[in-house]
């Protein structure tokens, strides 16, 4: 931080009872008594008219009737800044060591021009320094726009009216919105992990912690000025609301009831805090993603317990419900306000949101274009609140009705399967072992047995918690499911031959289709010589099979003959209608025989002649 430095003498202001006084070096002159008193609040000085009003236009004013002897006393109780303020000019007039710098420029500044100590008064005046320390020094840096802001507050019509406050802020915007590569000035950076030394570059974020130490009004003014800029991504305002909010809010960081809770804050703290998160939610980019969904349920809870007001929990609801996929378990886990049991989780806050991420999901996915997306979206959230009842299942305060108005909030297309619920179904059932039987079959009224996997469907079974009606349409269905998988089983093994059939046939039939192209197959010839050596083999193969063919024929027809005969003989001797009385058999075994000698024959000859 830069400073000033004024004057040479030695101070010589001193207090006696309220009463300062200001004694004058012996050097100049000796023993002259004051001849001007200024009184401001309940402080009196006791001063020198040719001290003052050289460079005092107002006081020159004020005293232009009296004589050089005669004293004047002087009232400045609305002096900007007060006695302090005032103290700094009168010894600036006195040529006493003085140091200006941003924690004591604006009351200087706003005095000085309230005394008219300006460069028409006489040449270097206090006001004429003051500017050009402001401009040359202040404005320059980094934090001392800062600090001056922030001591703005106690003047803050003076600090607008004399440009103060427009100027610190243009010359924080600038440096924001220079690139981080060119900063070259010092900054506040305190995340965890984040050591300079190590890191070579300047973080994006850089500014965010410094500009977190201003008034709410004002760091507004900051960032919407920096939001019409369009400069810098939402993502990276949304950080800086995020330092903002973990500075001022309380249990921003950590919410407990200890820190928390309404009893323990005053109406004023109270009042202070609510305007604080209102405007931080008003200034929250429209852009999703800009903040963590876990910062949005943060500060949905800090509104709840600030009694905000309903616009501010209805948008942070919205907010939250667009992200709510994106959240973890760990988001949702915040006590509720309306019991002193700090394990006592609000479940109706995530209930709300999740209400209304519901309502936005059905309003959006029958249009979609990619359907998979929402798919996805709501089996998320599925499994995040199934993993959040698991965690809120082990409060010994959490009533069923509110346990099961959660699961059964989630619709059946958010579960693949009901092994999560039943997992917490079970936690549920064995931190309440005195839970009536009417509990435990609405508890157990919202698991679909169906599914279950294998796995837990037996750990199911087992479980000695669960009601007896639950047990057994859990072994129902076992038992359905196994019956059903049998036949199942059994429709597919019949499948499969018929399918290998179809590919025997097709294979049979493919050979028969290529063996009947000629050479000229693809128009390659190492093709169709691979055909021919395949024909020969084949051809030589069925001449083979043909010459003991006439033999198993006539070993088969000799014996089907018989059959035939013994057959036919029983059919005429026990038929007891017309139309079978008559049948006679017409089959000559030897004559077959011939019929397959003959075809064999005229095979062997018909081969040799192709050979």
């Amino acid at each position: 931080m830069k400073f000033m430095k004024l004057g040479t003498r030695a101070d010589t202001f001193y207090t006696e009872q309220a009463t300062r006084y200001s004694h004058k070096c012996r050097t100049l002159t000796s023993d002259i008594p004051s001849d001007l008193v200024i009184q401001i609040n309940d402080v009196t000085y006791l001063l020198h008219k040719f001290a003052l009003l050289l460079k005092c236009g107002l006081l020159q004013r004020l005293c232009y009737d009296s004589s050089d002897s005669e004293n004047v006393t002087v009232e400045l109780h609305d002096i900007p800044g007060g006695e302090d303020a005032f103290e700094l000019c009168a010894k600036f007039c006195y040529g006493i060591s003085i140091n200006i710098s941003a924690h004591n420029f604006v009351s200087a500044f706003c005095a000085a021009k309230f005394l008219r100590m300006n460069d028409s008064v006489e040449k270097g005046n206090f006001v004429g320094k003051l500017e050009a320390f402001f401009n040359s020094c202040i404005l320059e840096s980094w934090k001392d726009p800062i600090a001056t802001l922030q001591t703005t507050s106690t003047l803050p019509e003076w600090s607008e009216n004399l440009g103060i406050v427009r100027k610190c802020i243009d010359s924080i915007i600038e440096k924001i919105l220079t690139p981080s590569q060119q900063v070259k000035w010092s900054f506040t950076y305190t995340r965890p992990g984040y050591n300079k030394k190590q890191h070579h570059s300047v973080p994006k974020d850089w500014w965010t912690e410094d500009v977190s130490d201003l008034d709410i009004d004002l760091f507004r003014c900051i960032i919407m000025a920096i939001r019409s800029t369009y400069v810098l991504p939402p993502q990276l305002i949304g950080e800086a609301l995020h330092v903002y909010a973990c500075r001022w809010l309380p249990g921003i960081t950590k919410l407990n009831k200890s820190s928390s809770s309404s009893a323990s804050q005053t109406e004023e703290s109270k009042q202070k805090n609510r305007k604080i998160l209102e405007t931080i939610v008003s200034m929250i980019p429209a852009d999703r993603g800009s903040v963590s969904v876990g910062f949005l349920f943060r500060l949905l809870s800090i509104s709840i317990h600030l009694n905000a007001s309903s616009v501010i929990k209805t948008e942070l609801i919205r907010r939250a419900s667009l992200q709510f996929e994106e959240a973890t378990v760990s988001d949702l886990l915040y006590p509720s306000k309306s019991s002193s049991d700090q394990n006592y989780y609000d479940i109706e806050l995530v209930l709300a949101v999740l209400e209304t991420f519901l309502k936005l999901w059905k309003r959006m996915s029958p249009g979609a274009v990619d359907n998979s997306y929402f798919l996805r979206s709501i089996r998320n959230v599925g499994k995040l609140i199934d993993s959040y009842l698991q965690v809120v299942a082990r409060d010994d305060n959490m009533q069923v009705s509110k346990f099961v108005s959660l699961a059964e909030t989630v619709p059946s297309i958010a579960r693949v399967d009901h092994n999560d619920l039943y997992q917490a179904i079970d936690i549920y059932l064995k931190v309440h072992p005195d839970l009536s039987k009417a509990d435990k079959k609405r508890l157990c009224g919202i698991l679909d047995c169906q599914k279950l996997t294998p796995e837990v469907r037996g750990h199911a079974v087992k479980n000695e918690l669960l009601p007896l009606r639950t047990v057994v349409q859990l072994l129902y269905f076992e038992q359905e499911k196994g019956s059903t998988a049998n036949a199942t089983s059994h429709k597919l093994l019949k499948q499969h031959e018929i399918i290998l059939g179809a590919k025997q046939r097709t294979t049979t039939k493919d050979s028969q289709s290529k063996q009947s192209l000629g050479p000229e197959f693809n128009g390659d010839v190492t093709r169709a010589t691979q055909i021919l050596e395949s024909r020969e083999k084949d051809h030589h193969r069925n001449r083979r099979l043909d010459a003991n063919l006439p033999l198993d024929m006539e070993k088969k027809m000799v014996i089907r003959g018989r059959d035939i005969e013994e057959t036919d003989s029983e059919m005429v001797r026990g038929a007891k209608d017309e139309s079978s009385s008559s049948y006679k058999l017409e089959v000559d075994p030897k004559k077959i025989i011939r019929r397959a000698r003959s075809k064999s024959e005229h095979s062997n000859k018909r081969a040799d002649r192709e050979k």
